[in-house]
């Protein structure tokens, strides 16, 4: 991966959401709400992170997943000049950027589709996948998005352009949506003729489940969503099994040995994670995970104030976990969520201090379903975490020396972190 990517801590942001812009379809007036999200740029260091992942910004019908133009933003967020204009004020910051490439499907007003549809003998049919009856093929049953077919040069090529064109005004990364739903082949092919003309690039897939390393190896990408450790983490707390967590760390280790996976407690597709977890005393258990554990970890907007949503299966289902922020952070409530955003700083700052835990793995020292310590190491450097779930203090047998964040006190032999507490020790 580009050297960079060791010390990038991505603030995830879903922009149509996030700027209050119309996502039914019914309201499409220009407006350029872009320029919003620059008020948020110092935020967003504040907060200690310096890296903007971007959901869906090109034109499409509704929620942004149903492409219709890939070179032309979305006018409900505005055009190029604006996303230009917050590319480069990003990096006057030193923010990196990464756009979300939908590139497993676009939407019925896509219009190579269009021209497709109008006329049954027209190249553009090409571009398009269809069933063994003929019929255009849906992406995971909506009808409203259309599968590109990934087995035709055509469209790698157009990837390929749409990629280049947006890394050539400044953009840094790029998240493969559903990268899960497309042939690892056709990135193998894509990936090396993007690089070829911006090497630092940085490309992150979102892969649900199964074989994490081999899909990595195959396409050529850096990186895969990490949703076996995200599940594990919410679960084992909710549930309070430790036993889950562990299981999903061994998997995750050895993960680390060939790529480092995009990290996360939250994203525009799942329920909020202070939502997931029932008892709110151990939501910083899952933050004090996320920054102690090797990968490239990122922050949805809005768990960094606590915020609280459910996912509904239903249309307009993601409304709540994708919501609008004020014009401003001057427009915030000082005391909404003032806790959990000091506890993000502290923990992302412990995280800058020890910049070797982005490849750093983990062997558990003490594992009951509801007591956890594990050992983070990397090279010569070594932290000790211990997660306590219960209602009695948690002995942790450690020769470290100092408790670098959270609640301990020291016994001769170590230290006991309080009933559902949790400490992090040097």
């Amino acid at each position: 991966m580009p050297d960079w990517t060791e010390h990038v801590i991505w603030w995830h942001v879903y922009p149509l959401g996030f700027v209050g812009a119309d996502t039914t379809g019914a309201e499409q007036t220009p407006t350029h709400r872009l320029r919003q999200i620059e008020s948020w740029l110092d935020y967003l260091l504040d907060l200690g992170a310096n890296g903007l992942a971007l959901g869906p910004v090109f034109a499409s019908r509704t929620h942004g997943y149903d492409t219709t133009d890939y070179f032309e933003v979305d006018p409900r967020l505005g055009d190029t000049a604006d996303l230009e204009h917050l590319i480069i004020e990003c990096h006057r910051r030193g923010i990196r950027v990464m756009l979300d490439g939908v590139f497993n499907h676009v939407g019925r007003d896509f219009a190579p589709l269009v021209t497709a549809l109008a006329d049954p003998a027209a190249a553009q049919n090409a571009l398009f996948r269809r069933t063994p009856a003929g019929e255009l093929a849906g992406f995971e049953g909506h009808d409203a998005l259309v599968t590109l077919d990934h087995d035709n040069p055509a469209v790698a090529e157009l990837v390929v352009g749409v990629m280049t064109h947006w890394l050539d005004r400044g953009i840094d990364a790029w998240r493969l949506d559903a990268a899960y739903a497309m042939p690892a082949a056709f990135w193998a092919d894509v990936l090396p003729r993007v690089r070829d003309r911006h090497p630092e690039l940085y490309v992150m897939g979102e892969v649900l489940h199964g074989d994490y390393a081999g899909f990595v190896a195959a396409s050529g990408v850096d990186s895969v969503t990490q949703y076996e450790l995200w599940q594990a983490i919410w679960h084992a707390l909710d549930e309070r099994n430790f036993f889950e967590l562990d299981w999903a760390l061994t998997r995750h280790t050895a993960f680390l040995g060939s790529f480092v996976p995009y990290t996360f407690v939250g994203n525009h597709d799942v329920t909020r994670l202070a939502s997931q977890i029932s008892d709110e005393r151990h939501h910083p258990h899952a933050l004090v995970l996320l920054l102690t554990l090797g990968g490239t970890p990122a922050i949805y907007y809005g768990d960094e104030r606590g915020l609280r949503a459910i996912k509904e299966q239903r249309a307009g289902g993601d409304d709540a976990i994708r919501p609008a922020y004020p014009a401003s952070p001057a427009d915030l409530d000082p005391a909404a969520g003032a806790e959990t955003f000091v506890l993000h700083q502290e923990l992302i700052g412990l995280r800058r201090r020890h910049p070797w835990l982005h490849t750093a793995t983990s062997r558990p020292l003490t594992l009951t379903n509801t007591g956890y310590v594990i050992e983070v190491t990397g090279g010569i450097h070594r932290l000790v975490v211990a997660l306590n779930l219960g209602d009695e203090a948690l002995p942790v047998d450690t020769d470290a020396v100092q408790r670098l964040a959270g609640t301990a006190e020291m016994r001769p032999a170590g230290f006991t972190v309080p009933a559902h507490g949790w400490a992090i020790f040097g």
